[in-house]
């Protein structure tokens, strides 16, 4: 079935046999010129882009979501989060040095133990949000 119909500022054709992935599209190449240059100038640069992407990428694993959830109720240590995921405190190092790499968690010394906490109330929020996302 072919559909028609206007977006604005050209038409657009839909033909599903084309497209697999149902992603409707213009049947002619004509940019938006003006569109083009605000968006390129609000663009954020590609190192910016890489470690945002670094952030996300982060988040597509549950331990590390778990461990994040963790330290939002309390500062702990490797062996607390072990017991409380039943899982290894190797693990939870490995899924610690990850998260501490891209400044979602931080540590401190007291004595011979190591505590874990949130880095700052950003990361609560990014959670939150995602949370807030899969739910609607």
């Amino acid at each position: 079935m072919e559909r028609e119909y206007e977006t604005g500022r050209r038409a657009v054709r839909y033909r599903p046999k084309d497209d697999p992935y149902n992603v409707e599209r213009c049947d002619l190449t004509c940019p938006h010129e003006d569109i083009i240059a605000r968006v390129r100038a609000e663009l954020p640069d590609e190192d910016t882009l890489y470690d945002l992407t670094e952030l996300f990428r982060i988040f597509g694993d549950s331990t590390r979501v778990r461990i994040l959830y963790l330290l939002f109720a309390s500062e702990m240590c490797v062996c607390d989060m072990a017991a409380l995921l039943g899982l290894t405190q190797s693990a939870v190092s490995h899924q610690l040095r990850a998260l501490k790499n891209v400044r979602l968690v931080k540590s401190r010394r007291e004595g011979k133990t190591v505590f874990y906490s949130l880095a700052d109330d950003h990361v609560k929020v990014i959670i939150n949000q995602g949370l807030e996302h899969v739910r609607e």
